[in-house]
């Protein structure tokens, strides 16, 4: 409990003067790279206030100078920070529409080029966010996506949904599977109280879009890049 109370206000008395510091910056000369990396310098020294230590393999499978789609599973609230805080360069990520309406994080989250998305299954408003995330790609910034579409309950593999990959197949950004282990322990679904631990975070050999025959097929294989990195009890069904 003390640990997490110091998170919190440590996190919290820094991210104020950072908004005040770095806001203004951004609009002025449109450049979001000292926000962008006064974040995660906040999101670092959390970690460790929380004890928690980052366990990173792969690092040499991210192409270099390409725009990737990195693709992960999802077992905790700290799977984003985790995963973001590890990825070599800037990247945007996939996020509620609703969280926009937020003063300070929404003006936050467009200034990084993150892309709104709603889950009302509207077909044009899928296809606005694939625009969107393509645009993205195109300025060379990465995208990074849970392909579950939520959390593991159990930590379990769940279905893919098939968004990211024909996102995957109408960019033909190399896609980088990932296997995010050990975070289901620090935060698990429904808790909100941090646990000391080691995330360990597995990036694969990129799947090229190019190479494979259709979007199931890029499902599969990405699928299969990521439960290989995963602790056998996690790896779910095959399909």
């Amino acid at each position: 409990m003390i640990r997490n109370l110091l998170l919190l206000l440590v996190v919290a008395g820094l991210a104020l003067p950072t908004a005040a510091i770095f806001f203004p910056w951004c609009l002025i000369t449109g450049d979001v790279m000292p926000l962008y990396r006064a974040s995660f310098f906040i999101v670092r020294l959390g970690f460790k206030l929380a004890g928690i230590r980052l366990q990173v393999e792969g690092l040499e499978n991210i192409p270099a100078g390409q725009a990737c789609i990195f693709m992960a599973n999802h077992v905790s609230n700290l799977d984003p920070p985790v995963l973001t805080a590890c990825i070599p360069g800037r990247t945007s990520v996939f996020y509620k529409k609703s969280l926009g309406k937020l003063p300070l994080l929404g003006y936050a989250m467009r200034l990084a080029e993150f892309v709104p998305v709603t889950r009302n299954g509207s077909l044009i408003a899928a296809q606005e966010s694939t625009r969107q995330a393509q645009a993205v790609l195109a300025k060379g910034i990465h995208i990074t996506t849970f392909v579950e579409g939520t959390r593991s309950r159990d930590g379990r593999l769940l279905p893919f949904k098939k968004g990211p990959f024909f996102l995957g197949m109408q960019s033909g950004a190399p896609c980088i599977p990932v296997s995010i282990s050990g975070t289901e322990t620090m935060m698990g679904r429904g808790s909100q109280l941090v646990q000391p631990g080691v995330a360990r975070v597995v990036f694969h050999p990129a799947v090229y879009p190019a190479s494979v025959a259709d979007r199931d097929e890029l499902l599969k294989l990405v699928r299969a890049a990521i439960a290989s990195g995963l602790p056998e009890w996690m790896r779910g069904a095959s399909v």
